[in-house]
C-alpha cells in the first residue's frame, strides 16, 4: 500500500495545477514551498512511484533530460523552449500519418517535440 506522504501531496499539487510539463528541478522547487524539508531523493523516489502507479507520464527530452506531467492529460504534444529550457504543452494534433506508415505497419502511439524559442524568449533582446 503506498504511502500518501505530506512531500507526495506537495508534489501531485505541484503537478496537478502546472500549466505545463516540470523538470524534476522545477517540480522540486516549487514542491519546496509547500513542505520545505523535502529533499531531491524524496522527489525522484515519488516521481518513480506515481509514474509506476500510472498518476505520472514522463516525457524524455533529447539531451537526456526529463519533464513530467499528469497522465490523464489528454493526447497532445510538447514544445520545448531553447532559450530557458521550459517545455509547453501543444494541445492540437493535427497531423495524419495514415500515408507516412510504412505499409503493413500499425501505429499505436506518436509523439511531436517542436522546439525553438517561446514568447518570453523571442522578445528578449
Amino acid at each position: 500500500m503506498a504511502r500518501n506522504t505530506q512531500q507526495k501531496r506537495a508534489i501531485l499539487e505541484v503537478l496537478e495545477t502546472a500549466e505545463r510539463p516540470l523538470s524534476i528541478e522545477e517540480v522540486y522547487a516549487l514542491a519546496q514551498k509547500q513542505c520545505q524539508s523535502i529533499g531531491i531523493a524524496t522527489v525522484y523516489r515519488n516521481l518513480k512511484t506515481l509514474i509506476e502507479d500510472g498518476r505520472l507520464k514522463g516525457l524524455d527530452l533529447p539531451g537526456g533530460s526529463m519533464v513530467y506531467e499528469m497522465s490523464e492529460k489528454e493526447h497532445h504534444h510538447h514544445f520545448s523552449c531553447l532559450g530557458c529550457k521550459k517545455v509547453f504543452d501543444v494541445d492540437v494534433c493535427f497531423v495524419k500519418f495514415d500515408k507516412l506508415i510504412p505499409e503493413g505497419f500499425s501505429l499505436h502511439q506518436h509523439e511531436i517535440l517542436l522546439s525553438g524559442l517561446c514568447k518570453t524568449c523571442s522578445t528578449k533582446d
